[in-house]
């Protein structure tokens, strides 16, 4: 989420959301260029925007092609010379597009997605051949007598696979059990213990599998978090003006209760003072080998719409030893040049059928709705992973790029996929389909865009109001 008291990272997400949309954009709108200009259709325009032209310049060749930079940068579009739009010079008529044969037409309707996902699989070949670090799908903390419990998934457990398919990164798990719950509403579990040990379980949601569907309800509503070290809850720094600088506690301290609550761990530390925004409460402290007690009351974070407890410390970084050390919770996903080219040509293509999947259960309702993201997201996302350096941006665009290619392939009639429709139609039919039905469905595919876009920013202003 972005954070309201930072107006660095409200920049930084639009920049970053700027940049993102425009290379996608361009991107796509290239695949169609190039294709139209090989297959010899004339282009009049390659506009990256809508809107009000912010940069133009007119190309020197015979064509004379238009190139613009418009104001709003939700889109962009290439316009070839069609009859249907205006009068054609004799001279070019062969050129126009409503006169090229069906295969021309739907080869540059299919070239802006192609371009699309076979610009992710350039960038995971880059990400893939530099090495990508990425976390293992490893369980942290169970709630009692949740899904999770009732199955049997034990804290410290690495998911090995989900529904038959190997999962060596978190992203890999996370995906195989979306896609598994909303098949069945049961996913099909291989772990692994940290004695060794394989088991197979079956997280069964049942009639909650579309409710766990929703943004941040996964893991929460299953019952189990993600593992992480654990250190002893010390303090190793106090954050000037902060509610423990405050309460008078000192680097060295350990907390040992929260509200006569014994504390193992800075990590259950930290889920008690979250929830607890501007509450007071006792900490019981060791110092110097001596108790006492502090009354401290929480301060407050917001961030993405949400007030969130902080006391304002950091702990010391001395793990406490457990079954798995913090080397088990990293993998590195690197290949060599060739080899990162057949692994990035797979991520790209199950990301494409995890997606497709996805939006067919989003139309069966199988998938809340909540899960459809706007610009408002995309931006947060962008911006997040900006932040996090040049891997995870790239990682973050080629995800970006896929659901532009594969939404783009949908048969709603202002798509691609729709103007695909039509091309295959009147390759069965003889004859092109009549313009009533072409503006009956343009209508229809408007309409469809902006219940899809209404219903994206409602889920985008929801998020950061709730």
């Amino acid at each position: 989420m972005i954070s309201t008291n930072s107006p660095l990272e409200v920049l930084i997400a639009i920049a970053a959301f700027i940049v993102a949309i425009g290379v996608l954009v361009a991107v796509h709108e290239f695949g169609h260029y190039w294709v139209a200009r090989r297959l010899g259709i004339k282009v009049l325009r390659f506009s990256i925007g809508f809107g009000k032209p912010l940069w133009q310049k007119v190309g020197r060749d015979q064509d004379q092609v238009e190139y613009v930079i418009a104001a709003i940068p939700l889109g962009g579009y290439v316009k070839l010379l069609d009859e249907r739009e205006g009068n054609v010079p004799d001279a070019d008529l062969p050129r126009a597009f409503n006169r090229q044969p069906v295969w021309k037409r739907i080869a540059v309707l299919l070239a802006g997605p192609a371009f699309n996902l076979i610009f992710a699989v350039f960038l995971y070949w880059i990400l893939f051949t530099a090495g990508v670090p990425a976390l293992r799908p490893i369980i942290g903390e169970v709630a009692p007598d949740s899904i999770a419990a009732r199955a049997g998934l034990q804290y410290e457990d690495q998911i090995i696979g989900v529904a038959g398919k190997p999962t060596e990164t978190l992203e890999a798990a996370t995906l195989g059990i979306l896609e598994d719950l909303t098949d069945d509403g049961t996913i099909h579990m291989r772990v692994r213990g940290v004695d060794g040990n394989e088991r197979d379980l079956a997280l069964i949601a049942g009639d909650r599998s579309r409710e766990l569907t929703q943004p941040e309800a996964l893991l929460p509503g299953l019952g189990f978090d993600l593992w992480q070290p654990k250190v002893p809850a010390v303090v190793a720094t106090v954050m000037a003006d902060s509610a423990a600088a405050r309460a008078g506690l000192q680097p060295g301290d350990q907390i040992v209760k929260f509200d006569e609550q014994p504390i193992a761990d800075f990590n259950q530390l930290v889920g008690l003072v979250k929830p607890n925004p501007g509450r007071q409460v006792t900490l019981e402290i060791r110092r110097n080998g001596e108790l006492q007690s502090l009354p401290v009351t929480i301060g407050e974070n917001s961030a993405g719409g949400r007030t969130v407890g902080l006391i304002g410390v950091t702990p010391v970084n001395q793990p406490i030893e457990t079954g798995r050390t913090a080397q088990d919770l990293f993998t590195l996903q690197k290949y060599g040049v060739i080899g990162s080219i057949g692994q990035a040509a797979v991520k790209t293509w199950d990301t494409s059928v995890f997606t497709l999947r996805i939006v067919g259960r989003i139309v069966t309702g199988n998938v809340s709705l909540k899960a459809i993201s706007g610009p408002i997201s995309i931006a947060e996302t962008t911006g997040f992973a900006a932040r996090q350096g040049w891997r995870i941006f790239l990682s973050t665009l080629a995800l970006i790029s896929i659901s532009l290619g594969v939404l783009n392939l949908l048969p709603i009639p202002i798509l691609d996929g729709g103007q695909i429709v039509y091309q295959l139609a009147e390759l069965v039919k003889g004859r092109p389909v009549s313009e009533r039905a072409q503006l009956l469905g343009q209508q229809i595919g408007i309409a469809m865009l902006i219940l899809m876009m209404t219903l994206a920013f409602y889920n985008d202003i929801a998020r950061h109001l709730n």
